[in-house]
């Protein structure tokens, strides 16, 4: 299990084939990770992945237990 303090703030995130999926800016609340805006990925939005899809964390990059068109299908624009 991941130990969310593992999850640092501009930390590269990649789904479970290792494909680019964002950055992290920040947690939001205590469950959910916002992604950078300012990554060419996120079209110039926010978006919010829960952490429950965070698989494992490798030394500063997040690994998803979810494909990039899962993530981008599910993760919410704020």
């Amino acid at each position: 299990m991941v130990d969310k303090s593992e999850v640092l703030d501009h930390a590269q995130v990649v789904d479970v084939n290792g494909e680019h999926v964002g950055i992290v800016d920040h947690f939001e609340g205590d469950d959910k990770i916002k992604l950078a805006k300012s990554d060419p990925e996120a079209g110039g939005q926010h978006h919010i992945i829960p952490f429950s899809w965070v698989k494992e964390v490798d030394d500063n990059k997040v690994i998803l237990s979810k494909s990039k068109d899962e993530v981008e299908s599910e993760w919410q624009a704020v």
